[in-house]
């Protein structure tokens, strides 16, 4: 046999092997992690002297998101419990101020039940050495003395007792740090497509189970979305103040409570918390523009080195289907596996059709697209455009601290 040959057959199998060890360890452990759905309780949430006295702030930064704002905000104030809320306009430039003027103009004029709040604050000018986004948050955090914080997004809708589950279970579990994971909002085979493939790039190198344990140092997580944390810790950890130019502040913001010895959890409930993240997969592809070089930390040799990774795990299994039999068995194994992976996703968090898995050379290679259009467009422009802002590589690379 050539030796060409023999090295195809070991690097399939080995690829087959990635993927067995990876699915199987993953649909091993994930059924173990909390989900809020499962608590049942027939009284307030524990740790709260005064039900009228709010014991959590939701801080939500918003620029140009006037399409999302109302809904978001509305959301959160049909929540089943107390809660104070501070909404952000960083320097928008379409309608978001005006909405959330006109949306706290009328909430002010109703009558609102005991514990309820929404301030809203203005930003007219980024402070040099900040991103917009953590110098919005940690400028609203200074203004609250509540016990817990809620970090979260302009465009996600809460359902009214998410808020009442997560603070109970952070009660119960003695949690400094709750991170619940985002449902999707899908409106396109585009974006099903996308969502396919980027559950598989997740399940490769994102291990969640392993969050709560504090021996594992390098297991952390952040959802911008919803990362509720003790205010008293995210203090000690240094706030956003700490994270002034981190592009990925919520990976960041997860990674510090767990580097210093913080008690972290990760979250299932599906539909808690949705978001329509980006319309179509091409929508969704550049989405992913600010924050994929930004996962390597802006370093080429990592992204390429990871593209390369990339290619062989999610290209090599159907391209082996055409080859002769000792390939094509390893190549039927490795989409055994992430069929049923893409399975157990299915049922708990998608809802995504099987037969999305024989999209995934084409979401793989709008994936390797995300990653190269990434680190191409911000070396060839120096830095980081976001939201209208211009962030300079140099300084992004400076500030840019370890997620693992």
């Amino acid at each position: 046999m050539h030796v060409l040959s023999i090295v195809t057959i070991v690097l399939t199998w080995l690829i087959a092997l990635v993927w067995t060890r990876v699915t199987l360890t993953a649909l091993y452990h994930l059924p173990r992690i909390p989900n809020l759905h499962d608590l049942r309780y027939d009284a307030p949430p524990t740790g709260n002297p005064n039900p009228a006295n709010p014991q959590i702030t939701v801080i939500v930064p918003a620029r140009n998101e006037a399409a999302s704002i109302e809904a978001t905000l509305r959301s959160l104030l049909n929540q089943t419990i107390p809660i104070e809320i501070i909404a952000i306009d960083d320097r928008s430039t379409d309608a978001t101020r005006a909405v959330m003027d006109s949306l706290s103009a009328r909430i002010a004029a109703e009558p609102q039940p005991p514990g309820k709040s929404l301030t809203v604050l203005h930003i007219d000018a980024l402070p040099d050495g900040w991103m917009g986004k953590t110098h919005a948050m940690a400028l609203a955090a200074r203004q609250t003395a509540t016990p817990w914080l809620l970090f979260t997004d302009a465009d996600i809708l809460f359902r009214d007792d998410v808020l009442e589950r997560a603070l109970r279970f952070a009660h119960e579990s003695e949690a400094d740090h709750v991170a619940l994971a985002l449902t999707l909002i899908l409106k396109s085979a585009g974006e099903r497509l996308m969502t396919t493939v980027i559950g598989c790039f997740t399940l490769l190198f994102f291990r969640p189970w392993k969050t709560p344990d504090p021996v594992a140092k390098h297991d952390s997580v952040g959802v911008g979305g919803f990362n509720l944390i003790r205010s008293s810790v995210y203090r000690a950890i240094g706030g956003f103040e700490a994270l002034r130019m981190e592009v990925l502040e919520d990976l960041r913001l997860g990674f510090e409570v767990k580097r210093q010895g913080f008690r972290q959890q990760v979250v299932f409930g599906r539909d808690l918390i949705r978001v329509h993240w980006a319309s179509g997969a091409l929508g969704m592809a550049h989405n992913l523009t600010k924050n994929f070089f930004a996962v390597f930390r802006f370093r080429t040799a990592a992204l390429l080195t990871g593209v390369v990774a990339l290619s062989l795990l999610l290209f090599a299994p159907f391209v082996g289907l055409f080859a002769p039999w000792p390939i094509r068995s390893a190549s039927l194994v490795s989409l055994a596996m992430i069929a049923l992976a893409h399975r157990y996703s299915s049922r708990h968090f998608t809802g995504i059709s099987l037969l999305y898995v024989v999209t995934l050379p084409l979401g793989a290679a709008l994936l390797i697209y995300s990653l190269l259009r990434s680190m191409i467009l911000t070396l060839v422009r120096g830095g980081v455009i976001w939201r209208g802002t211009f962030y300079p590589l140099r300084e992004l690379r400076r500030h840019a601290g370890p997620l693992r």
